[in-house]
């Protein structure tokens, strides 16, 4: 955890001591609100290619149309909004990623309802493809923060201008952990695979979620963002408060969730740099793990997760025009899904180190191709795994 700390602490030191210009990050749903047009239609979407490099074993490259988008958003005032987004997987799986309506209450302080994003790390806000480097999204955001986490729920948010600060603040239901067959979460996958996206969910307990970002240096952006609440499980569901062993069965099925994240962003003129950290404790894991394991699944949750990475990248056309960019671009990440355990074993396969580097070509403010090469290995393994990675990514 001091790692962590240590590294990011360094890395938002330098971005602040160099700050100069101000660089603005907007996605879909922020272009609505600040368009002042009614009705807005637009949209993003992605093309991979991820073909694994080894000399002595041939690997079949896996084409993908991972993802396409469709915004659809209205303002019925300059105070109220509708957002809504639409997304396909895969050229197969369909979800509903935003739905909810904001309405201004003061200068300082809006009101959300519905289906939204929650308000954790970089990614999980500004995922669309021209916004950030590398083919894939950074892997503990897939890992620790669940991209695109979003749950149903009720909100404020708004800008404090005096501190330059931006703020969200909701309460929404949380990741299922037991959906009455099988346990749901897992040492290798965390609480990715509870997300409840808003497709009949149910809620046993609320959580909080919440985001306070700074940007009153030019060309910079601090973010903490923190999650407090516990997983969500089925056996609660007419549940007799008087029958004990139902209810202690039932407080076996969940899980306790307290996470923290930290992000720094920057852009000076050609310079780019990135840096984020997430710390998710766990608590219940223990008594989870055997109520899975005697409901039929060997889950191995650890009772913490802890990542990070620092990125820094240059765009080499910087000053020829403000809608094209070259950024060759160099990443280090790591991630423990077993930084704490309780009553199970570490296990090493889940602790990984990659570095990333790669090539980001912007021909168009709402246009980029990217490529790039990973390198990974876990603390079980003796040798790196190579992957090349490419890609065409759109925004509108």
């Amino acid at each position: 955890m001091k790692k962590l700390l240590y590294t990011l602490v360094l890395v938002s030191g330098f971005l602040v001591l160099n700050a100069e210009e101000s660089a603005v990050y907007q996605n879909t749903a922020e272009k609505l609100i600040t368009s002042g047009g009614n009705l807005t239609i637009g949209g993003y979407g992605e093309v991979h290619y991820n073909q694994r490099l080894d000399k002595d074993v041939r690997y079949n490259g896996l084409l993908d149309v991972h993802r396409i988008v469709m915004f659809l958003g209205y303002n019925f005032s300059e105070k109220t909004q509708f957002v809504s987004e639409v997304e396909y997987e895969y050229a197969k799986e369909l979800w509903v990623e935003q739905a909810y309506i904001q309405h201004q209450l003061t200068n300082s302080v809006n009101f959300q309802a519905g289906l939204m994003l929650i308000p954790m790390g970089i990614i999980n806000l500004y995922h669309e493809p021209v916004t950030f480097n590398g083919v894939e999204r950074p892997l503990i955001d897939n890992k620790i923060a669940p991209s695109t986490w979003r749950e149903v729920g009720v909100g404020i948010n708004g800008t404090i201008l005096p501190l330059t600060l931006k703020y969200q603040l909701m309460v929404v239901n949380g990741p299922v952990s037991y959906d009455g067959n099988a346990g749901i979460m897992s040492g290798s996958k965390g609480i990715r695979e509870g997300r409840q996206k808003g497709s009949k969910s149910y809620m046993s307990s609320p959580n909080l979620a919440g985001r306070v970002e700074y940007f009153g240096i030019n060309g910079l952006n601090l973010g903490l963002s923190a999650y407090i609440g516990s997983s969500q499980s089925k056996l609660y569901d007419k549940l007799p408060r008087t029958n004990l062993a139902a209810v202690a069965r039932a407080d076996s099925s969940v899980v306790g969730i307290s996470m923290l994240g930290l992000d720094a962003r920057f852009q000076r003129k050609g310079l780019e740099a990135r840096a984020q950290m997430y710390y998710a404790g766990i608590s219940n894991t223990e008594a989870y793990n055997v109520f899975t394991k005697k409901a039929g699944t060997n889950n191995d949750l650890g009772s913490a997760m802890s990542g990070y990475y620092a990125e820094v990248g240059y765009n080499v056309l910087q000053g020829r025009s403000n809608t094209v960019g070259l950024v060759p671009f160099v990443r280090y990440m790591a991630y423990d899904m077993h930084a704490e355990v309780s009553g199970i074993t570490h296990n090493k396969a889940y602790n990984e180190q990659v570095i990333t580097t790669g090539l980001t070509c912007r021909i168009n403010k709402g246009v980029v191709l990217k490529a790039d090469i990973d390198v990974a290995k876990t603390a079980a393994a003796t040798n790196w795994i190579t992957t090349f990675n490419a890609g065409v990514g759109v925004m509108f």
